[in-house]
């Protein structure tokens, strides 16, 4: 399978289509068959044939081959000329939702690591504003759409066609609540709240003024407050309605890495032993998730990994807990899952190339 499996990223500009550039250039896998790098050029870009993929990334030189590698033009005649396979979007949701379904028709598996495809339910895309919500092949392509969290949907995802790579916040906050709510365990009534902190290179490559150093420098700031358009995605993958969870995302001022506080409370009094029970069964065979019983983990432990890091606390009654939920927002949180992903639509080991 290694000879005929080949690779292409539309967006390699980006923070997380550098990690997947790196992540597949050293795949096991994937040696001697480099990705396919393709993304929209100006004129002069495109008639010296794209641009040297270290130009981009200077960072990437020697990898395997890096250096004589480039960024071509995008066509799908290129894509069909190289036989891709799979293919990464690491693009804007909107481009997502016109790509996915023609590469689809062409015969390629799409890894999306945008929003396009995440939701299942109309109420919760509606923050998108996608033009195309509700017409006919937008319906047929999100049936199609496997949640791409192997965790969770490990067997849907090793037949799928278009896996929606899960955002970097819900990712942090769904593996650390899913093994509770699944167990019964929480008195939802009571509401969870989950407060999240992310470095600067969750909000993207391009620059704002809120993610401009002289903002976000020496400082800490919440935003999206009752509005944040990951919020959907976490009730959909949970299982709770919308008055359960409270979400509230912060920009840290560091470079990547997430941190997710999150208070719940249980119908009866539980135990650390309890609790590491539910974690340790619900994460059984599942390599990228590591368990803390006596510790709180940081994101000092999980940064350039794919690994995602779940501690708890209880309070003296046992009726409460504090979960801590830790992951880098560039590997497990994008690139990595997306990895992830393909080893297991291809059948390889879960956590090849990401260890």
């Amino acid at each position: 399978m290694t000879d005929t499996v080949q690779t292409a990223v539309i967006g390699v500009t980006g923070y997380a289509g550098a990690e997947l550039a790196r992540l597949l250039l050293h795949h096991p896998r994937l040696k001697g068959k480099p990705p396919v790098f393709a993304g929209r050029l100006d004129e002069k870009e495109a008639a010296r044939g794209g641009t040297p993929l270290i130009e981009i990334h200077p960072h990437l030189g020697g990898n395997n081959g890096a250096s004589g590698l480039r960024m071509e033009p995008f066509t799908w005649e290129l894509l069909t000329r190289w036989n891709v396979d799979v293919l990464f979007l690491a693009t804007p949701h909107e481009q997502s939702r016109a790509w996915a379904p023609a590469a689809l028709e062409r015969g390629m598996r799409v890894i999306d690591l945008s929003g396009a495809w995440r939701l299942t339910e109309a109420a919760n895309r509606a923050v998108y504003a996608f033009e195309d919500d509700g017409s006919a092949q937008a319906v047929a392509t999100q049936a199609k759409a496997v949640y791409g969290m192997p965790e969770l949907y490990r067997s849907q995802i090793a037949g799928a066609e278009l896996i929606a790579n899960p955002g970097c916040y819900p990712t942090s906050v769904i593996l650390a609540l899913k093994p509770l709510v699944a167990a019964g365990l929480l008195d939802l009534g009571a509401g969870i709240i989950a407060d999240s902190k992310s470095g600067v290179s969750g909000a993207g490559k391009a620059p704002t003024a809120k993610t401009h150093f002289m903002y976000a420098a020496d400082n800490l700031s919440a935003y999206g407050v009752f509005s944040h358009r990951h919020t959907g995605e976490m009730l959909e993958q949970i299982g709770l309605a919308a008055g359960q969870l409270v979400f509230t995302p912060h920009l840290l001022p560091i470079p990547r890495g997430i941190l997710s506080t999150i208070y719940v409370r249980f119908h009866e009094a539980q135990t650390r032993q309890s609790i590491a029970k539910i974690y340790q069964e619900f994460f059984a065979g599942s390599p990228m998730v590591r368990i803390y019983e006596k510790t709180l983990p940081q994101i000092q432990y999980v940064v350039r990994t794919n690994y995602n890091d779940i501690g708890f606390q209880l309070d003296a009654s046992g009726r409460r807990a504090v979960i801590v939920s830790c992951l880098d927002n560039l590997l497990k949180g994008a690139a990595g899952q997306a990895v992830q992903n393909m080893n297991v639509v291809l059948g390889w080991g879960e956590s090849e190339g990401l260890e």
